[in-house]
């Protein structure tokens, strides 16, 4: 039996608007496919993200920037078909008793083409120097609202290493340890344990999901051009492996 079959609900973790559309965009079209239930959870307004060069570019590093990636992220997941989308830190998203908090964008640095590392004016308020155990409490109580079959986020090194995917991996994966419910990480290419999906029948419906991050990048036949120049293509593929539960942290 695939994994993809007989899933009630599906919790995706993301850390930013686009990241849910370009690395699971299909993945995610699936599931609604097969009449599953699937929620997302955005860790950050991607505040640091490079705006592509056009009619957008006076948003970057500005406040404007975070409203226009949460009207972005609307648009993309009403085109992939999206139950409900949530953001960390606002109930039901937050450990009861805990104020409101807002997770903001660690910003990275590229270590060399394709690996990202943390930048070193993350502030302090940034996903990624929050306290483990608080953001592995909030996706407990977003878990434990919902009750998913199965939840969903990047691998341990993040995808391509950028800090915040890192801490939505290792928080999502305690949390749903912490709650009993299966975690599965997404791959890249296809992997010993894990299994390999290819859905090209969703490349029109990413596409599209892909052009309401206008902010981000440009869709060129069958690339995505970032805001920074990089390329690569729509992708249609990905894999998923579940994960042994771990060790909650203290």
């Amino acid at each position: 039996m695939s994994l993809l079959d007989g899933q009630r609900s599906v919790l995706f973790v993301h850390a930013h608007p686009d990241d849910e559309t370009i690395s699971t965009g299909a993945l995610i079209a699936e599931f609604v496919a097969r009449g599953s239930r699937v929620f997302l959870l955005t860790c950050s307004r991607g505040e640091r993200g490079e705006v592509v060069a056009g009619p957008l570019t006076a948003l970057a590093g500005t406040v404007e920037l975070a409203r226009e990636r949460e009207r972005e992220l609307d648009r993309a997941t009403g085109i992939l078909g999206i139950t409900e989308k949530f953001w960390l830190g606002e109930p039901p998203a937050r450990a009861a008793g805990l104020e409101i908090r807002r997770y903001r964008d660690s910003g990275m640095v590229w270590i060399r083409p394709g690996l990202a590392g943390p930048a070193d004016d993350a502030a302090e308020d940034a996903l990624s120097v929050a306290p483990l155990a608080e953001v592995t409490a909030d996706i407990a109580a977003l878990i434990l609202r919902l009750r998913p079959s199965l939840v969903v986020s990047y691998d341990d090194g993040g995808g391509y290493g950028h800090p915040d995917h890192v801490r939505a991996h290792d928080a999502a994966r305690a949390a749903s340890s912490a709650t009993g419910t299966a975690f599965a990480e997404v791959l890249e290419t296809p992997a010993e344990g894990g299994e390999w999906f290819d859905l090209p029948e969703h490349f029109d419906l990413v596409t599209d999901a892909l052009r309401a991050h206008a902010s981000q990048l440009t869709v060129h036949g069958r690339e995505i051009v970032h805001s920074g120049g990089q390329r690569e293509p729509i992708g249609t593929s990905a894999g998923l492996r579940v994960q042994p539960r771990r060790v909650t942290p203290g």
